[in-house]
């Protein structure tokens, strides 16, 4: 494992701090490099070059100061270091046309090479170790930017980062992950080990992100085709004057309700989903519900007013029997408790409540109707039974002018108790006038 020295790390972290102060956005790419530095403080292995170093930085900061990392270069770097690299350069140099050939994409020829001259391998080495510190590098950032995502230009950013980084993954020779190029490190310093495992997992994270990321677009398109839905179907409700066109606007009301349920909860856009839906339930369950009671209500008004019509059509040219006044006050019956049931928080109840006092007020009259029926029956069939007795009377012998005066006051008072607009009224009227006569004339 390289070492990077306290002095050198200071150098570095210091910069970096300066350049996140004057510019905020680049913190997440910081986070990254500083951890970078960290891992690489180890007290035992070999210093880190001023190659190594840069590559840790400019990945995340192109553009960083190179005297600043000259200065924490030449504060890291071991002594014997430049001899190493002066040598292994003569050495390549020498055999440029052999490198050349061992380093052609071709397993017979570089796996024999790299078990007896890794050195001459160099090239491929350095690609290596630069595809797999843009491999790394990029993965990490497409983790933090995918999982730590608070809006959707987060997975835009991290499936670019992501492909980028399976760019650099596809540019490793995976027959050649088993070897360590030792000589290669001894050289330049290496804080890497090719293995096909650490390669297979890279792949792997790549691949969860890009299903990852797919998924989170998927799910945010599903979401602003609901959020799109919904706006149309609020302002068909708020546009719709008749019943059935708020009915209308209510199913389609649901229906966009609806489409927020299926977006799954773990992606971004489900969780905002999870917010609007309870918003959307809401709203709906306030408006339709006042609208669902005001069209129970109508309906119960509507139904209440066919029986109130009925019942006073009934009630037109009057006299009429016992039996006829009782079905009228049926129907008012139904009517009013048709009214009775709308509940005190339906927006129809005022209605309903105005309704029903006029509905009543009908009925006691019909009532009363139907009392005056009956009592006026009731005194006919008395003074039909009054006036048998008086015909009895006045055809015994000698009876007196009292009895016979007390009988035709009877039959008088009790025709008097009939009332108008009876089925009996008239046939009393007729008896008064003959009774009355009758006593005039005693």
């Amino acid at each position: 494992m390289a070492r990077l020295s306290p002095k050198s790390f200071d150098i570095l972290l210091t910069e970096i701090n300066r350049r996140v102060k004057e510019n905020p956005i680049d913190r997440i790419g910081a986070d990254l490099v500083v951890s970078r530095l960290n891992k690489r403080r180890s007290p035992s292995g070999d210093f880190l070059t001023r190659s190594e170093i840069e590559e840790l930085l400019t990945d995340q900061f192109p553009d960083f100061n190179p005297k600043v990392i000259d200065q924490a270069a030449r504060a890291n770097r071991p002594p014997g270091a430049l001899k190493k690299i002066f040598w292994g350069g003569a050495v390549l140099g020498g055999l440029g046309g052999v490198v050349w050939l061992v380093n052609l994409p071709l397993p017979m020829i570089r796996q024999p090479v790299a078990r007896t001259a890794p050195l001459l391998l160099l090239p491929s080495y350095i690609s290596m170790d630069y595809n797999y510190r843009q491999a790394i590098a990029l993965v990490e950032q497409a983790d933090q930017l995918v999982n730590r995502a608070t809006a959707i230009t987060d997975f835009e950013l991290g499936s670019e980062k992501a492909l980028q980084a399976q760019h650099h993954l596809d540019k490793l020779p995976v027959w050649f992950l088993g070897y360590y190029p030792k000589a290669y490190c001894n050289l330049l310093g290496c804080t890497w080990r090719f293995t096909f495992d650490e390669y297979q997992n890279a792949r792997k994270l790549v691949g969860r992100m890009e299903a990852q990321i797919f998924q989170e677009q998927n799910a945010y398109q599903a979401l602003q085709e609901a959020q799109q839905a919904l706006q149309v179907a609020t302002a068909q409700y708020n546009q719709a004057q008749s019943a059935a066109d708020k009915e209308t606007a209510i199913i389609v009301w649901q229906q966009a309700i609806d489409q927020l349920r299926p977006i799954p909860q773990a992606t971004l856009s489900g969780k905002n989903a999870r917010q609007q839906l309870t918003t959307a339930e809401r709203d709906f369950q306030q408006q339709v519900g006042f609208v669902a009671g005001r069209l129970q209500g109508n309906t119960l008004i509507e139904a209440a007013q066919i029986f109130a019509s009925k019942a006073a059509n009934e009630a037109q040219n009057p006299p009429h029997s016992q039996l006829h006044w009782q079905q009228v006050i049926e129907h008012w019956d139904e009517a009013i408790k048709r009214l009775q049931q709308i509940n005190q928080d339906n927006p129809s109840y005022l209605e309903a409540q105005t309704k029903l006092a006029q509905y009543r007020s009908n009925r006691r009259q019909i009532e009363q109707r139907l009392q005056d029926e009956r009592d006026s029956v009731a005194a006919m069939d008395r003074a039909r039974q009054l006036i048998v007795e008086w015909r009895q009377l006045t055809a015994s012998s000698n009876p007196s002018f009292a009895s016979l005066n007390n009988k035709i006051s009877e039959v008088i008072y009790t025709l008097e108790l009939v009332r108008p607009g009876t089925t009996v009224n008239a046939e009393a009227q007729e008896l008064l006038q003959k009774a009355r006569h009758t006593r005039s004339q005693l």
